[in-house]
């Protein structure tokens, strides 16, 4: 996991501080469970969760208006409005409908058709996750050296 000099002499919101933090535990929450294919599900959720929390962090450290949304496309615009991560959408839309299909405790983190995802798709969203930590982290490691 990439560490983000978010103390010390960088200014970082206090709130964009909370939020990264909740990322990196749900990325060592993914970590921690990747492996076991009984809980693909779970870790499909935290991959959602840490990418939202990412975003809204990207988002709050540009002086954006926070959203109270869970909707990874839409907060996506909104970065995209600032800076374009060059992201697979189509990846993002898939991670996106794991939460948003997500009604009852029992169909948390399954896919848009019902199925637990496989240990394979686990890790590609995984991969995915990190792709974006690192992307966000390293555009605020940047921001805040400018400052």
């Amino acid at each position: 996991m990439m560490k983000l000099r978010i103390r010390g002499r960088y200014s970082m919101k206090k709130q964009v501080e909370a939020w990264i933090g909740f990322a990196e535990k749900d990325m060592l929450t993914i970590s921690e469970i990747i492996k076991n294919p009984r809980l693909t599900n779970i870790a499909t959720f935290h991959c959602q969760q840490a990418i939202e929390k990412y975003f809204k962090a990207f988002i709050l450290e540009n002086e954006k208006p926070l959203m109270k949304i869970h909707n990874l496309l839409a907060l996506y615009g909104t970065i995209k409005e600032i800076i374009d991560l060059k992201l697979d959408e189509d990846l993002l839309s898939t991670v996106n409908d794991i939460y948003l299909e997500a009604r009852y405790p029992g169909e948390i983190g399954l896919l848009d058709d019902g199925s637990m995802p496989t240990v394979e798709q686990a890790n590609q969203f995984y991969a995915f996750a990190k792709e974006i930590e690192t992307k966000i982290k390293h555009k605020l490691d940047k921001t805040n050296n400018e400052k």
